[in-house]
C-alpha cells in the first residue's frame, strides 16, 4: 500500500465582476427595500457578470491569481476541477474552457456539480488526486454566474444571488509548506432535492416555450426549509471538522455565505462569537460554489489566517449536499 501524500494549499485566488448591484436596484424590480433585504439576509450588494462574461471567464481570472500566488505555471498543472452549477454550456465542461485559456496543456479537466458545496467537492477531489500520488499540482475552482438564473418576480430568492469565482492550487505539503488539509467530509440527502432546485432545462423537463414562459429555468428556494437544514448542517459540519480540537486552536471559520442569520444561528448553537468567522456576504451575496473560495482568498490576502492555526471550511446547498474541510495553515 502506498503512503498517503500530505496535501497543502499552495495558493489561492478570486475574482468578482466589476458591476456592483446594490439592494436599491431591486426596489425598481419587485416589492422590496434595502432594509428588508439587509434584515433578512445581511446582503447589502452583490456583483453581476457583464453581458459578455460567462462562468469560464470568472474562473480564468481567479485561476490566474491562484497560479501566481502559488508560483505555479499553467503547464505544471496535472488536473483542473471546476465546481459549478452554472457552466457556460451543458457541454463541453466549463473546466476544459479554463484549461485551454490558461494553456494548461498536460492537465485533465472536469466539472463537479454539488451546488453551493461545489468548491468543497472540487477541493476534496483535488486533495484525493494529490494525496494518492496521481497528480502533483491540481487547480480547484468554485464559480457561478447565478444572475443568469434568477426570476425577478420571485422576491424571496432573486435578491440572494451574485456572481464570482474562487480558486486554490493544491500540491504536496512538502513542496508548498502551508495549508495542510487534515480532514475532508462530503454528504448528501436527495430527499430534500426540491428545497433548492431548477425545474426546467434537464432531461426530465427539456427546454421548451412552456418552460421559458413559466420561468422554470430560474432557481427556486423554499426559504423556511432551507433555513432549518442550513443551521443544523452548518453546526454539525463545524463540529465534525473540529472533533478532537479545542476552540483555541481555531484560527478562522470560513462558512458558505448563504445568509447572515444562518451563520449567526449556527454560531449561537456552538456558543461561539464571530471574532474568528470570515463573513463577506454583505458585499457579494450568495455566490454558491464561489462563496467559500472567495472568502478564503480574501481572508488569506488580508492576513486573517494565522500561521499554524486551524481553518475550517463548511458549505451546504442544493441536493441537498454539504461538506467540510479542516486545514492547518
Amino acid at each position: 500500500m502506498s503512503l498517503r501524500v500530505r496535501v497543502g494549499i499552495a495558493g489561492t485566488g478570486s475574482y468578482v465582476p466589476e458591476r456592483v448591484v446594490p439592494n436599491a436596484w431591486f426596489e425598481d424590480q419587485i416589492d422590496t427595500s434595502n432594509e428588508w433585504i439587509v434584515q433578512r439576509t445581511g446582503i447589502e450588494r452583490r456583483r453581476f457578470a457583464a453581458p459578455d462574461q460567462a462562468t469560464s471567464d470568472l474562473c480564468i481570472a481567479a485561476a490566474k491569481r491562484a497560479l501566481e500566488a502559488s508560483n505555479t505555471k499553467p503547464e505544471d498543472l496535472d488536473l483542473i476541477v471546476v465546481g459549478t452549477m452554472s457552466p457556460d454550456h451543458f457541454l463541453p465542461a466549463c473546466s476544459v474552457l479554463v484549461q485551454h485559456a490558461l494553456g494548461a496543456k498536460k492537465a485533465g479537466a472536469f466539472d463537479v456539480n454539488a451546488a453551493c458545496t461545489g468548491f468543497l467537492t472540487a477541493l476534496a477531489t483535488a486533495e484525493a488526486f494529490v494525496s494518492s500520488g496521481r497528480a502533483r499540482r491540481v487547480l480547484a475552482i468554485g464559480a457561478e454566474s447565478l444572475s443568469r438564473f434568477v426570476d425577478l418576480k420571485d422576491r424571496t430568492s432573486c435578491i440572494l444571488f451574485g456572481d464570482g469565482a474562487g480558486a486554490a492550487v493544491l500540491a504536496p505539503f512538502d513542496e508548498c509548506g502551508q495549508g495542510e488539509i487534515l480532514r475532508t467530509s462530503l454528504g448528501a440527502d436527495g430527499a430534500g432535492y426540491q428545497f433548492i432546485h431548477m425545474v426546467g432545462g434537464g432531461s426530465r423537463k427539456p427546454a421548451s416555450h412552456e418552460t421559458v414562459d413559466s420561468f422554470e429555468h430560474a432557481i427556486r428556494v423554499q426559504g423556511r426549509e432551507v433555513y432549518r437544514f442550513a443551521v443544523t448542517q452548518m453546526t454539525a459540519s463545524i463540529q465534525e471538522m473540529m472533533e478532537g480540537h479545542e476552540y483555541d486552536e481555531l484560527g478562522l471559520l470560513v462558512p458558505h455565505q448563504v445568509n447572515r442569520r444562518i451563520i449567526d444561528a449556527a454560531l449561537e448553537r456552538l456558543g461561539w462569537n464571530d471574532e474568528k468567522v470570515m463573513v463577506n456576504i454583505q458585499d457579494y451575496g450568495n455566490t454558491s460554489a464561489a462563496s467559500v473560495p472567495i472568502a478564503l482568498d480574501e481572508a488569506v490576502r488580508s492576513g486573517r489566517v494565522p500561521k499554524g492555526k486551524l481553518v475550517v471550511l463548511v458549505a451546504f446547498g442544493a441536493g441537498l449536499t454539504w461538506g467540510g474541510s479542516l486545514i492547518r495553515w
